[in-house]
């Protein structure tokens, strides 16, 4: 009785043993199973993005260069190719953890020829690699851009730089340069979208005398500038979207399609005798010494 009681014992212990080893592996092969998962969903969460920009009707001005009126600019086809372009690549480049665009600009000795300032900025071209073909308002323009300015430096009384993130630019036609003797075809930028601060601020241009002649208004200098509205909404470093949409003497600047600023006054009728581009990126205005921004470009649409 005593015999067959103790192989009882033994078998029963033998049995619980192979029954604890087995649970355990199965604990251990569950556990690995757990960690192999959760890696494998690391891994799904790592995301690469693109910018939804497409760059074949864009050129790009960089601070880099020969000095003033000297900064490269280079447009379709090769803005194109921007990511394996060693003068390009570390002004314009892809940020793919957040799918944007990157325009890094800093106070150089390149700027272009009427302006102290440095940029990283696009320039629209309407036919790819010509800037002589541009619009009227009476055509009408509409550009939609989804940015944000994830970095800048702070001047030496602790407050943020600014930078222009959107524009439009006038331009004269080879006729009205020629007749008023200028010797490029500059003429003001009726809009200037900047970051301030954290906030969006707009600025454009008005009349100095609004019964000037139609061969003055040509001149820079019949141009002011206006007071200037600030959007109420503080964007900070986040993600914002400006729309700009112009017609036959108006134009409507929003922000995040939740704040609009109109402007159809005189001044905004008689800028219908110039033409016009789009300009986006970083147009950094300031010259201290160590400064500099970065402006993401998520998404940019536009139309005519």
């Amino acid at each position: 009785m005593i015999r067959l009681l103790a192989t009882f014992l033994t078998v029963f212990l033998l049995c619980s043993s192979e029954f604890c080893l087995a649970q355990t592996q199965e604990s251990s092969d569950s556990a690995e199973n757990v960690s192999t998962q959760v890696r494998k969903k690391k891994k799904k969460k790592k995301k690469y993005r693109l910018p939804k920009v497409d760059l074949n009707h864009w050129k790009v001005t960089i601070p880099e260069g020969s000095g003033k009126g000297g900064a490269i600019s280079v447009g379709p086809p090769g803005i194109l190719d921007y990511a394996n372009n060693e003068t390009l690549r570390p002004y314009i480049y892809n940020d793919s953890s957040a799918g944007a665009l990157v325009f890094y600009a800093f106070p150089s000795k390149a700027t272009t020829a009427n302006t102290k300032y440095s940029r990283s900025e696009l320039r629209e071209q309407m036919e790819p690699g010509n800037d002589n073909v541009n619009w009227t308002f009476a055509d009408g323009g509409y550009l939609k851009a989804k940015m944000s300015v994830p970095q800048i430096t702070k001047d030496s009384d602790g407050k943020p730089h600014r930078t222009i993130v959107v524009q439009i630019h006038g331009r004269l036609t080879n006729e009205q340069r020629d007749l008023i003797g200028q010797k490029d075809n500059n003429a003001p930028p009726i809009l200037k979208v900047y970051w301030k601060e954290g906030k969006i601020r707009v600025k454009t241009k008005v009349l100095k005398e609004k019964g000037i002649s139609a061969e003055g208004i040509l001149h820079e200098d019949a141009w002011g500038d206006d007071e200037g509205r600030t959007f109420k909404e503080e964007v900070g470093t986040g993600k914002f979207l400006i729309e700009v949409k112009v017609s036959k003497g108006k134009m409507v600047v929003s922000l995040n399609k939740n704040e609009f600023f109109v402007y159809d006054d005189v001044s905004m009728k008689r800028w219908g005798v110039f033409e016009n581009y789009f300009k986006v990126g970083n147009y950094f205005q300031t010259r201290d010494k160590g400064a500099s921004a970065k402006v993401n470009l998520y998404e940019l649409e536009v139309s005519h």
